[in-house]
């Protein structure tokens, strides 16, 4: 019982999620749980959330407690700052990345059928939801971009495998919408923190089709 109280304070207390082996770490040697320990008390208290406001969520690079989504609109009374609007081209960029990964800024054009905004990979970058993961084996060597787990924590995704498949989607504003629905006001307020992307790209060309 101790040992799990102890967990539940760690990880509300925590800026960032938390694997098991982290939170195992931060106990003294001497007293060090076993992992098994840690883990059974992380789903005791993810039961004990069950029925809560609060949950303790598993995300990609570990776990942490946040606001139920019905419950985001009434805490994101408390703050000031909106949460932020992404531009329609960013978030279409980051949905073929996801979905088509690894993809180059080519590939990303070929799909859209409009060229790729510099700074819009650069803002992806920035925000630790994509990263280079290598060349692809073409002339010019062009870089191949992947999601990154800051991307699943942000969109309160544990892995890439709950995002529904494309054939389940009819078109890019379906995958848009997917994309997005699952975001989350956290115990960090995470939404209110971050900053509005402008769209540099004007939308008036052709929709890209499904890949």
């Amino acid at each position: 019982m101790a040992i799990k109280k102890i967990i539940e304070a760690l990880l509300f207390a925590a800026s960032e999620p938390m694997t098991a082996k982290q939170i195992q770490q931060l106990f003294p040697e001497a007293e060090r749980p076993e992992t098994r320990q840690v883990q059974l008390a992380i789903e005791s208290i993810m039961m004990d959330y069950s029925t809560h406001s609060v949950e303790l969520k598993q995300l990609a690079s570990g776990y942490r407690f946040q606001v139920r989504a019905e419950f985001a609109p009434w805490v994101s009374l408390l703050f000031e700052e909106k949460p932020p609007r992404y531009s329609r081209a960013l978030l279409e960029i980051l949905a073929i990345i996801a979905y088509q990964q690894p993809v180059t800024r080519g590939d990303i054009e070929d799909i859209r059928g409009v060229s790729v905004s510099s700074h819009l990979i650069s803002t992806l970058l920035e925000r630790e939801w994509i990263q280079s993961v290598g060349q692809k084996q073409a002339p010019g060597l062009p870089t191949l971009y992947a999601t990154t787990k800051q991307f699943l924590d942000y969109f309160n995704l544990s892995s890439l495998n709950q995002l529904p498949s494309l054939a389940e989607l009819k078109d890019w504003d379906e995958v848009m919408t997917n994309l997005t629905k699952n975001t989350q006001v956290n115990s960090e307020q995470q939404l209110n923190t971050q900053t509005p992307v402008a769209d540099p790209e004007k939308e008036s060309s052709s929709r890209p089709e499904k890949s």
